[in-house]
């Protein structure tokens, strides 16, 4: 059974020849969007705080 893999470039929204700096400003927009103490719709928010930092 082939492991599937997950595309983190994708998760974050930046392209595979990113910077550095690039992809951390991402993650922190991302971050701060989805974080389940802010966000409105929290169950799925969490999920998707877990996704970015899995990236």
């Amino acid at each position: 059974m082939p492991a599937q893999f997950k595309d983190y470039y994708t998760t974050l929204g930046v392209s595979r020849d990113a910077t550095p700096d690039d992809i951390k400003k991402a993650f922190r927009k991302l971050a701060r969007q989805y974080h389940p103490d802010t966000a409105k719709d929290k169950k799925s928010a969490e999920e998707k705080f877990k996704e970015i930092n899995e990236a």
